[in-house]
């Protein structure tokens, strides 16, 4: 018998990714330093534990629209329920945005940035055109010239792998030309709240543009990347299609109480910004006097670092020592004299760059 499958669903390449399983050489490396993913240094909020406290749950069907947690995202927000979404870690809300409004649309994706948005909308048709920046706040004009009717912009803010944040000042020029063009902005926030320095959130905007649409993860800020939980903030006409196509219980149980407890946690993220304010300038400052690295400054809890050496060569190297970094060879827009790293903790950032000299 013959299938038949769709263009865009046989020719769908699944996007690259660092983290231990990225090779199936590492998951059981007890002793690995992961630098390749970019979670929170401080890992998950002490809160968090109790939530594993009462395991009867394990056998209930989780609530299928998060309704506890979206009242808790309300509240921690400042946002209605109806304008919350929960999705299975924020590359499902990705996913089904794309579904829900890109289907054979044209897409605007300033790179280098995050794969899966290229990833989904190929997967649904969509036509995509690229803009090619390290810091769309150099070249804000060029980026508005190329926004064209009636489409979407895909932005990272702070953009993941170059730590670049777009200011409000600017961030608001793009919503502008937008609407006056009638053009969606998803804007992926997820590292938002990973900067120690100024809130430059474009969440107050979306009472202004009905077309701007905001992704969140708990996976970075709070350290729930196992748990695989984010969420997505917009107005309630985008948010109840959203609803109606996600998969039923698309959000484990213990996943949506793991996330309520993490949000009660008021002291976890400025203690993790004072880590990776002290951290990034530290790690910023040695590995640029490194021979053959240049770190680009960044705003969060990551740093791109371009090099001499090739970066598969780097990142082989480097897990001889038990450190696994992030090759960056497979972002659009990338060659492969690139590298991404994580801030972690002082004594492991250390070892990142005594293992760096080495090389």
């Amino acid at each position: 018998m013959r299938i038949r499958v769709e263009k865009t669903i046989e020719n769908h390449q699944a996007a690259a990714h660092g983290g231990i399983f990225s090779d199936n050489n590492l998951v059981h490396n007890l002793k690995l330093l992961d630098f390749s993913s970019n979670v929170n240094p401080l890992g998950f909020p002490s809160t968090v534990k109790n939530a594993f406290k009462n395991i009867s749950q394990v056998s209930i069907y989780p609530d299928p629209n998060s309704n506890e947690l979206r009242i808790h995202l309300q509240k921690y927000t400042g946002f209605l329920k109806n304008q919350i979404i929960v999705g299975n870690g924020a590359t499902e809300i990705i996913y089904n945005y794309c579904a829900a409004f890109l289907r054979k649309q044209k897409v605007l994706i300033s790179i280098p940035t995050f794969s899966e948005y290229e990833s989904a909308a190929k997967l649904n048709g969509a036509t995509l055109y690229f803009f090619k920046t390290m810091n769309l706040n150099h070249n804000l004009s060029e980026f508005q010239n190329m926004m064209e009717k009636k489409h979407c912009v895909f932005l990272c803010n702070p953009n993941n792998p170059t730590g670049v944040l777009i200011k409000r000042k600017n961030m608001l020029k793009i919503l502008e030309s937008a609407h006056d063009k009638s053009t969606m902005v998803f804007l992926d926030e997820c590292f938002i709240e990973l900067v120690p320095d100024g809130n430059e959130s474009a969440a107050s905007y979306l009472k202004e543009f009905d077309n701007l649409f905001i992704l969140r993860s708990l996976t970075k800020s709070f350290g729930l990347a196992g748990l695989r939980i984010g969420y997505g903030l917009g107005n309630k006409k985008m948010i109840e299609i959203l609803q109606k196509i996600k998969i039923p219980w698309n959000v484990s149980g213990i996943a949506q109480h793991s996330a309520i407890k993490a949000l009660s946690d008021k002291s976890h993220l400025p203690k993790t910004l004072d880590i990776i304010k002290k951290e990034l300038k530290f790690l910023t400052d040695y590995i640029s006097q490194i021979k053959g690295f240049t770190c680009y400054t960044s705003d969060t809890n990551f740093i791109l670092i371009k090099s001499k050496i090739k970066s598969n060569q780097i990142q082989k190297r480097l897990l001889k020592q038990n450190i696994l970094i992030r090759d960056c060879s497979t972002f659009h827009g990338l060659d492969d004299n690139f590298i991404r790293i994580a801030v972690r903790t002082h004594k492991e950032n250390l070892k990142l760059v005594e293992a760096l000299k080495k090389l």
